[in-house]
C-alpha cells in the first residue's frame, strides 16, 4: 500500500510541476523513483519513457492550448525528432553503466539548471 501512495503522490507531484512549469518526468519522476523507490537508472527512465506513451499531457495540453499558449508547428517538429531522438537515445543509454549513467543525468541537470539561474 505505501508503494502505492509514493508513486500516486510521485505522478501527482510531477503532474502538477509539468502543468505548472513544463517539467516532471525527467526531472521529478526519474531521481523520485531512483531514491525512494530503489530503481536502477535505467528502470526508472524506462519506466518515465513508457509513461510518456500514454496520453499523459493531454489535459494540460487543453489548458495551454485554450490560452493560445501553443506553437503547433515547433511542437510537431521537436516531436518528430524526438521520436528519433529517443530511440538512439535509449540505444546508448542501456549501453552505459547505470553509475555512469545516473552522473550523466545529474551533470545535464546541474549544467541546465546553472543556465537558468544565471543565464539570460
Amino acid at each position: 500500500m505505501g508503494t502505492l501512495v509514493i508513486l500516486l503522490c510521485l505522478g501527482l507531484i510531477a503532474g502538477m510541476l509539468s502543468g505548472l512549469v513544463g517539467i516532471g518526468g525527467g526531472i521529478v519522476i526519474v531521481p523520485a523513483l531512483i531514491y525512494f523507490m530503489g530503481y536502477s537508472q535505467h528502470q526508472a527512465q524506462g519506466t518515465v519513457l513508457f509513461m510518456f506513451l500514454l496520453p499523459i499531457g493531454i489535459l494540460g495540453v487543453f489548458n495551454y492550448y485554450q490560452a493560445g499558449y501553443i506553437e503547433w508547428k515547433t511542437a510537431l517538429v521537436m516531436g518528430s525528432t524526438f521520436i528519433i531522438g529517443s530511440y538512439f537515445g535509449s540505444k546508448l543509454s542501456i549501453s552505459i553503466d547505470q553509475v555512469m549513467l545516473r552522473k550523466v543525468f545529474g551533470v545535464i541537470i546541474f549544467l541546465l539548471s546553472l543556465k537558468m539561474i544565471f543565464g539570460k
